[in-house]
């Protein structure tokens, strides 16, 4: 069986890759959350272990990844989806809203966490062979683990027009950097792996609540939706895709 990793799996996007999964068959899910013992919805899936993990210690990560590792010897699939908009639930719309205190905490989820994973998950993905019927989408070839991580559009430098969200914007372009970084080092040498940064589009989720109001209907997803075209995606990668910035329908997002 392959074996998955999704930290962030208690409830939104998270929980929704872990059901998709799970009910493949073929995957062995371990879940990912900072309270395992809430996590019902978890609990009742088949095939998935709920585990500790909160992204912004990286004790929690390092004994994650040696439980997988005892238990399973490698991992085929990981996916960070814990990400924070801002402390308050709303991003600042203006510089005098910015603190130093929110601007950490902010980054140390949505940047510094999910590099830590990798630093201590990579190894483990190094000896996985990806997703069942996981290929490369141009030379056909089964490619090594794949890491991913959510960002989202408004991480994009070229692409803000509208300004506001200092910490959230700063945050994801921190780690679209950072997947770039990853897809060099983890590009080199026989076990390569693959690094992507995902954008699910508007989805209904608790970050994104605050502000459905202003969304089109046909513009904002369910989890179901959003994580259908994602897994899309993550099938059809191959090594020639690490480093990517792309949206939920395939569409390469532009740094």
């Amino acid at each position: 069986m392959a074996v998955a990793f999704i930290q962030g799996a208690s409830r939104g996007i998270g929980l929704e890759f872990a059901r998709c999964l799970s009910a493949r068959g073929s995957v062995k899910v371990v879940a990912g959350c900072r309270d395992p013992d809430n996590a019902v919805h978890l609990h009742n899936l088949h095939n998935v272990t709920v585990v500790k993990c909160d992204v912004t210690k990286e004790s929690d990560i390092k004994e994650v990844s040696s439980e997988i590792f005892a238990n399973f010897g490698k991992l085929d699939f990981a996916i960070n989806v814990s990400g924070i908009l801002h402390p308050s639930g709303r991003g600042e719309t203006r510089l005098q809203d910015v603190t130093v205190d929110a601007l950490q905490e902010t980054f140390l989820v949505n940047t510094f966490g999910p590099l830590i994973m990798a630093k201590h998950f990579g190894p483990l993905l190094q000896k996985g062979e990806g997703l069942i019927g996981t290929q490369s989408s141009k030379n056909n070839k089964q490619h090594s683990g794949v890491l991913a991580h959510i960002s989202a559009r408004v991480g994009s430098i070229s692409d803000n027009r509208l300004g506001g969200w200092y910490g959230y914007r700063m945050s994801k372009a921190a780690l679209n950097m950072a997947n770039r970084n990853l897809s060099v080092e983890f590009g080199r040498g026989k076990n390569k792996l693959v690094c992507l940064v995902l954008h699910p589009g508007t989805t209904d989720t608790d970050l994104s609540r605050p502000y459905h109001k202003g969304v089109p209907k046909d513009k904002l997803f369910t989890p179901e939706f959003s994580v259908k075209h994602m897994m899309e995606i993550i099938d059809s990668a191959g090594v020639e895709d690490s480093g990517r910035y792309v949206a939920w329908d395939g569409s390469d997002i532009p740094f």
